[in-house]
């Protein structure tokens, strides 16, 4: 088993497990302990020390753990877009893969459909239904 294997498995037992009320409550549990600490050990500098460096690492950590897993969830949803836009007849391919195209490319497509979304609002405010105006979309496509 490689390394990255290892990792994933690692970086997504831990993801759902950090996402969990249980946790959630584990964590309040042991502030609340450190709190309630305070008076016993005088609200000293090591004690603040010690919630302020166990924070931070479990931060820093978790930050890569959690990263992993939104990636390759990210991944996973793009590839399942494309298959969508791929398998519909009446999809653009062109939409496939657009994460690869610069900001610049981006912005012209966004404009283009922002445009294709309000020429769609006045088409319902006019009263006419949405296979009508999906329809108008499509006999003006080039």
């Amino acid at each position: 088993m490689s390394l990255s294997t290892v990792f994933q498995h690692f970086a997504n037992k831990t993801s759902r497990a950090a996402g969990q009320p249980l946790t959630f409550v584990g964590a309040v549990t042991i502030i609340v302990l450190w709190a309630l600490c305070g008076p016993m050990f005088g609200f000293s500098d090591t004690w603040q020390l010690i919630i302020n460096t166990s924070t931070t690492i479990v931060t820093f950590l978790m930050v890569f753990l959690i990263q992993n897993t939104q990636n390759r969830d990210g991944e996973a949803m793009q590839i399942k877009l494309d298959e969508l836009i791929r398998a519909v007849k009446e999809a653009n391919n062109a939409m496939i893969d657009l994460e690869q195209l610069d900001e610049a490319e981006l912005d012209r497509l966004r404009e283009t459909y922002i445009l294709l979304a309000q020429k769609a609002r006045r088409g319902v405010q006019a009263g006419k239904d949405s296979a009508e105006i999906i329809q108008e979309q499509l006999d003006e496509e080039p």
